[in-house]
């Protein structure tokens, strides 16, 4: 073969194995959940200074009494981070906002950000698109700064013995598609479903307004079942969580093996499986971003600062202790 001709099938190798990575990494994002149009379009997007070591190193922190809201799975995050940043930074004053009504969730901090009750929110899902619209239509744009890596985990009852669910059953489950346990290799045993007002319409889901009650519930309920954060799961000791797969051949923990007995609980408790969700092993991971309302005042400016806190070498260690995985 000619130097010509082999230069040609080199060409031709190269470009195949790209599209074959790039094909690859599609299909990942697509069965993992992922928003592709949200990853193409500038809503996601981080602030310049992500590469700082600690929280001292951040400029243009604003002075001030910040009110900020949304997501409960980012309680643990909140309590880690929060008051390191005001002892480094003592006129940040931040402050925790429950909406006046409804139980907090992302939807509830987004709604609150564009009734200017808040100056940036906390949101696990991605912004709906009549919110970007919303927010056009009051004179500034919605703005989602990724800080974290999270994944949803199922939460069953201990007693319940299943191997697992694929991502199907467990969609078929709250679509109302299946509602006995016997249908996915459990007992014959009937389906409670436990879920979310901003997120489940089937009339057969149970709607309980905070994850604590949730899962107190499901503890109770031999049939329960509900999800929410992983580490807002694994780390319990009365439900138990249950792996994830894309099919029944693959099955995925939302906890680092081996698994602890729940009876050991609370002297020893389950651990998340960080590495899976990083590597996107486990099928519903998820970004956690702030929101910021990009206004030109000192709003934005507190939001954006926020973020950049946590994206610090310093914030993204207090990220992993909270039980989260880290971007950097």
């Amino acid at each position: 073969m000619s130097q010509k001709n082999e230069t040609a099938v080199l060409v031709l190798a190269t470009l195949l194995t790209l599209g074959l990575v790039g094909a690859g990494a599609w299909w990942l994002m697509k069965s993992s959940g992922v928003d592709l149009g949200r990853l193409t379009n500038n809503r996601l997007s981080s602030p310049e200074q992500s590469n700082l070591k600690s929280f001292s190193q951040v400029q243009n922190v604003p002075s001030g009494v910040f009110n900020y809201g949304g997501s409960t799975t980012w309680v643990s995050i909140r309590k880690e981070v929060d008051p390191v940043i005001e002892s480094v930074y003592p006129n940040f004053r931040l402050r925790y906002t429950d909406p006046d009504r409804g139980a907090p969730s992302s939807v509830t901090g987004v709604r609150m950000l564009l009734d200017n009750q808040l100056s940036f929110s906390q949101t696990s899902v991605p912004i709906a698109d009549d919110a970007y619209q919303q927010a056009q239509k009051l004179g500034f744009s919605l703005q989602e700064i990724p800080v974290a890596i999270d994944g949803v985990a199922i939460a069953v009852n201990p007693s319940l013995n299943i191997k697992g669910l694929t991502v199907e059953q467990f969609n078929s489950i709250y679509a109302g598609k299946i509602t006995n346990w016997s249908a996915v290799g459990g007992p014959n045993l009937k389906i409670i479903p436990y879920g979310k007002k901003d997120r489940d319409t089937n009339p057969a889901v149970k709607l309980i307004p905070t994850t604590t009650e949730a899962l107190r519930l499901v503890a109770a309920t031999p049939g329960g079942i509900y999800y929410t954060s992983a580490p807002l799961v694994v780390s319990q000791c009365h439900v138990k969580p249950l792996p994830l797969g894309r099919n029944v051949n693959e099955f995925v923990p939302p906890y680092k093996l081996p698994f602890v007995p729940l009876s050991e609980c609370p002297q020893k408790r389950n651990q998340v499986n960080t590495e899976a969700f990083l590597s996107g092993q486990y099928p519903l991971s998820r970004r956690l971003s702030v929101v910021v309302k990009q206004n030109n005042q000192v709003d934005q400016q507190a939001g954006v600062a926020y973020a950049q806190l946590l994206l610090t070498a310093q914030g993204q260690e207090l990220i992993k202790k909270a039980g989260f995985v880290s971007l950097r």
